[in-house]
């Protein structure tokens, strides 16, 4: 490896509304973050499935019936 190329790790802290959620190496001495693994929904199980817009009524009252007798087997 060439030397002095590469930037400096120096250790990090992930933050996260205030409060330290993680510590890592980064060229940075800290991280704000707006989202994280921690709270995000699909990565604490509390995932929903929310249809406001109404998209399989759109779709169904667009296409109804024919998307599925005349889609290939």
């Amino acid at each position: 490896m060439k030397k002095d190329i590469h930037p400096k790790a120096v250790p990090t802290k992930i933050i996260y509304q205030g409060k330290v959620v993680m510590e890592t190496l980064s060229t940075r001495p800290e991280i704000h973050v707006d989202v994280w693994s921690g709270v995000h929904p699909f990565w604490t199980g509390e995932e929903r499935f929310l249809d406001t817009e109404g998209r399989v009524d759109k779709f169904n009252k667009r296409f109804g019936d024919s998307y599925r007798t005349n889609r290939k087997k």
